[in-house]
């Protein structure tokens, strides 16, 4: 029952927007260290470019009632109102955003609305690109985006309970695994990325991480040599989830958040996908957390040193013309 999903509605996951940040820190955080394209007006904020979006990651220096905003994609405008008008008849608050606040996002129009949290969601369609090229802020490869979204949020919660239902049942997000230990968490999907949205059962409401997944993975290994010559904290080391068979790193950022800089992720089929519990725990290698508790910690590096016993292994998720097959 965990994967049963309502509709197809929402498309993937395009923007973030981040109030109270600190736009000095996270002008050099971005651009040199992650290899976005910082875009500055010389007002209140930072777009962050990834791709020909005028901004997935957007930086205020004002405060506002809620931290974040997350930007989840719709097809069309039928599909938008009639999402909102589903949610209204199930008691959730929806208001329609302003025109003004369209332009500010980039879109046509959008809705806006809460969910169990506290969090701000706004769904939207009609993204409007940049005239403007996407000019990395260092040299890489690029990033991978498109009918993907630009990558994936996890939520921390102190009501897991009610999150799962409004996601899963009213947004028709589908439930692609879960784990118990050494946390309890959720992996959710919009489209054909892994998981596009994750809930961690930790009993406080925030963003725990933001993953930006790169093209090659030679593009991880220099960030990861970039933010460490940048005195920039890692949160989380190298390492390989066991689900989505992400190899990443996790880097804290100048707001209260990591920032997971991966590549391979894999890609599923949302037809016929089938939800499955992790029992060989959240890595097949690597990923020390610095944020879990002692307990968990230990429990963690148990759970990989048996995957290590047992040989646990994936095969690697290449895009096409990326690789060379070779000679055994």
């Amino acid at each position: 029952m965990l994967n049963e999903r309502s509709s197809h509605e929402i498309t993937c996951l395009d923007y973030l927007i981040v109030n109270g940040g600190d736009l000095d820190a996270w002008r050099r955080f971005a651009g040199p260290s992650l290899g976005m394209q910082v875009v500055d007006d010389g007002s209140s904020v930072l777009r962050l470019r990834m791709d020909e979006y005028a901004g997935r990651i957007v930086i205020s220096s004002e405060s506002a009632k809620s931290r974040y905003t997350m930007g989840w994609r719709v097809d069309t405008p039928e599909v938008l109102y009639a999402t909102a008008s589903r949610l209204e008849c199930s008691g959730v608050k929806v208001v329609e955003g302003s025109q003004a606040l369209a332009d500010q996002r980039s879109v046509d129009r959008l809705v806006c609305l809460r969910d169990p949290g506290g969090n701000n969601l706004e769904l939207f369609c009609g993204p409007i690109l940049a005239e403007a090229p996407f000019v990395p802020g260092r040299t890489h490869s690029g990033f991978r985006t498109g009918r993907l979204g630009f990558g994936h949020i996890a939520l921390t919660t102190a009501c897991i309970e009610k999150m799962l239902p409004f996601y899963r049942d009213l947004l028709g997000f589908g439930v692609s695994d879960y784990q118990t230990a050494p946390f309890h968490a959720y992996f959710l999907h919009v489209n054909q990325r892994h998981h596009s949205l994750a809930l961690i059962n930790t009993g406080q409401e925030a963003i725990h991480h933001v993953m930006i997944e790169h093209t090659m993975l030679d593009d991880v290994g220099q960030a990861l040599d970039v933010v460490k010559a940048s005195s920039h904290e890692i949160g989380v080391t190298l390492g390989r989830h066991s689900n989505d068979f992400m190899t990443s790193f996790y880097v804290q950022s100048p707001s209260p958040f990591l920032v997971e800089c991966g590549w391979g992720g894999l890609e599923i089929d949302p037809a016929t996908h089938e939800t499955k519990e992790l029992c060989e725990g959240p890595s097949i290698w690597g990923h020390d957390r610095s944020w879990l508790s002692k307990e968990q910690f230990a429990e963690a590096d148990r759970m990989r040193l048996k995957a290590a016993r047992d040989g646990l292994q994936a095969p690697v998720n290449v895009l096409p013309g990326r690789y060379v097959v070779a000679a055994n």
